[in-house]
């Protein structure tokens, strides 16, 4: 697919005005009050694994609504310290998986936290939390489930899992609570972009190739699932394209990296027809960290750049938890 959205030189520039409602913070504010009514009860449980270099957790914790919500936890095995960690959120579609598919941040000597998406985990890779609530009709997908009102939407509990989850990170006592950064690709960076703007204190966020950015102009310019999902919905339900894009207003990661306050790693394709490079660039344009840092693709889809990156980003993180 050669290179369909703006140039490179307009991508640096392009800054949307941002589509935060009015109660943007108060509505995620009481969001998560709400969620912190719930206890926490983060419990790790050791898994009996094959490995001699890591010590295995199986983690769940208190999400929205106070459901269970599954992750793993990965240390370098026979730490007696505390050591920061990296909390990571998966593609869309994807679960937790299995524990020696993250072995690579533990193998730098930190911490890795792996969450599991409420819902999801049938696709690429296996998950193992079911999403209890319900929504009105919606297109098949996540997309669009409780898209008629904010507060039933899906991302909102996922969103609110993500930010339990570097809580209950720092709960377990081999993590140092004050040396935490996020990270994740796709839908996982969507999440990352979510949780920068939500908890105060990270130090570091690597959102890559990030989706659930820029939502109005990512379902009007690409024809790729997942953002098809919006287009195909107004389609049926015309008349409701207000409602939608005001839901999805308070999900939209451009509103979230605007309040963002640690430094911010991000990479694009520009042949990414999945998350259109201009839906990246509109977030990393408006990170308003005190740092902010792009890894371009030149000609690559959605994979962007796959083990490059994840080379990029062991370098640049832990200079920032380390520091």
């Amino acid at each position: 697919m050669p290179h369909f959205d703006l140039s490179l030189d307009e991508l640096r520039v392009y800054k949307p005005a941002p589509t935060a409602p009015d109660d943007f913070d108060a509505f995620w504010e009481k969001t998560l009050t709400e969620a912190r009514e719930h206890d926490l009860d983060a419990r790790f449980e050791p898994v009996d694994v094959p490995y001699t270099a890591v010590d295995v957790f199986d983690v769940t914790y208190a999400g929205f609504g106070g459901h269970p919500v599954k992750g793993w936890l990965v240390l370098p095995a026979g730490i007696e310290g505390p050591v920061p960690a990296v909390v990571e959120y998966i593609g869309y579609s994807g679960g937790r998986g299995l524990p020696h598919t993250h072995l690579r941040w533990a193998a730098a000597g930190f911490a890795h936290f792996v969450m599991d998406t409420r819902g999801q985990g049938s696709g690429g890779s296996v998950g193992h939390t079911p999403d209890p609530v319900g929504s009105a009709p919606s297109v098949s997908g996540f997309m669009t489930r409780g898209i008629q009102d904010p507060h039933d939407y899906y991302y909102r509990r996922v969103y609110t899992d993500a930010v339990r989850a570097v809580e209950a990170a720092r709960a377990h006592p081999l993590v140092d609570a004050s040396r935490v950064a996020v990270t994740g690709g796709s839908q996982g960076g969507g999440i990352t972009l979510a949780v920068a703007g939500l908890v105060p204190d990270l130090r570091a966020a690597a959102p890559d190739v990030p989706f659930l950015c820029d939502f109005r102009r990512a379902a009007t310019l690409t024809e790729r699932h997942p953002y098809r999902e919006i287009a195909l919905y107004l389609k049926a339900h015309i008349g409701e394209d207000e409602q939608v894009f005001r839901t999805l207003s308070y999900f939209d990661g451009i509103n979230f990296a605007a309040r963002a306050t640690a430094p911010g790693l991000f990479s694009a394709a520009l042949e990414d027809l999945t998350c259109p490079p201009s839906t990246v660039f509109a977030a990393h344009n408006h990170w308003a960290g005190p740092e902010r840092a792009m890894e371009v693709y030149a000609f690559n889809d959605h994979e962007g750049g796959g083990p490059y990156q994840h080379a990029v980003q062991l370098r640049w993180i832990p200079g920032h938890l380390r520091g």
